[in-house]
């Protein structure tokens, strides 16, 4: 488990998006985690299902699996909100969360109707709190909503929170622009965006119960396509890459849980599932001590006469 500050440390459902939940409650109590994220509602139609529901066989092995491992299952996932009456999967889900002891039931904004969008989020926050579970709203770079400081604003509207994962932190908005931007920056996918995520991250850390890890190479992918793939099945180790992760981690408080949320087909071919668990939880740690150190050298550094 965790050391130190006892910050807890998750294993999010994509990083092994075909391990069922109470395979990966195992695997990640080998690898040392303190929590998992679990998928109870598919994304596509090509995803293996899990049943979580109240009364279900995989429900009552998770249960077990929770009680003999003492991982928990802190969010559960995953919702697109398009537009359309989407409560009775909704409350399924909330269902099957208060089953498991989750606190928070992701979702990513694919109306373009903002307003709309507000009213569906307040709902489901309303009916969250009869299962004990806040809707977390997730920016998501090739989604309508993509940026911390979208995500932030609806999610204040409508009384839920906001879910950073630094591979769409570090990615937001650019399949739209991304050509210009070559063009302009020699091809490196940099805009002025990337402060100002970094300035809404760091104002509205209140809204953060959640910071998702991984890491990735500083040029975009050059079309949504690519966003996707990357997204779904082939991320990096945190640390192996090119994002400031450190700095992403000292910007929000030092208790908050982190999960780790790096999907890799390919190495997990290479390395199996528990040694692919073994090496994010390696990453994660890694990227920690970078942040306490960060951290460390700002407090010395604002620590001189004033």
């Amino acid at each position: 488990m965790t050391h130190g500050t006892r910050r807890p440390l998750g294993l999010a459902q994509l990083s092994l998006l075909n391990t069922a939940p109470p395979q990966l409650l195992g695997i990640a109590a080998a690898a040392g985690f303190d929590f998992i994220g679990a998928r109870v509602r598919p994304v596509t139609a090509v995803e293996r299902p899990y049943d979580l529901q109240p009364g279900s066989p995989m429900l009552r092995e998770t249960l077990a699996r929770m009680r003999d491992s003492g991982v928990s299952v802190r969010d559960i996932e995953f919702l697109l909100l398009d537009g359309t009456d989407q409560r009775d999967a909704w409350l399924r889900m909330m269902e099957a969360g208060q089953a498991l002891g989750a606190e928070s039931l992701t979702v990513a904004g694919a109306d373009p109707d903002s307003s709309r969008l507000v009213h569906t989020l307040a709902r489901m926050a309303e009916d969250g709190r009869g299962f004990g579970i806040t809707p977390t709203l997730e920016a998501i770079s090739y989604q309508p909503v993509a940026s911390i400081a979208q995500a932030a604003d609806i999610a204040r509207q409508a009384g839920c929170r906001i879910v950073v994962d630094t591979l769409h932190f570090n990615r937001f908005n650019d399949f739209t622009s991304v050509n210009s931007v070559n063009s302009v920056n020699g091809g490196d996918g940099r805009d002025s965006g990337d402060a100002a995520q970094w300035e809404q991250l760091r104002a509205n850390a209140d809204l953060v119960p959640l910071l998702q890890l991984c890491d990735g190479p500083a040029r975009r992918p050059a079309s949504r396509d690519d966003l996707v793939t990357e997204s779904r099945s082939e991320r990096e180790v945190p640390g192996e890459g090119d994002f400031d992760l450190a700095a992403a981690v000292a910007a929000l408080p030092e208790s908050l849980p982190l999960s780790a949320e790096t999907p890799s087909d390919r190495r997990v071919a290479q390395l199996g599932e528990l040694g692919w668990a073994r090496r994010l939880k390696s990453g994660v740690d890694a990227v920690l001590a970078a942040a306490g150190t960060l951290r460390d050298t700002e407090i010395l550094q604002g620590a001189g006469p004033r």
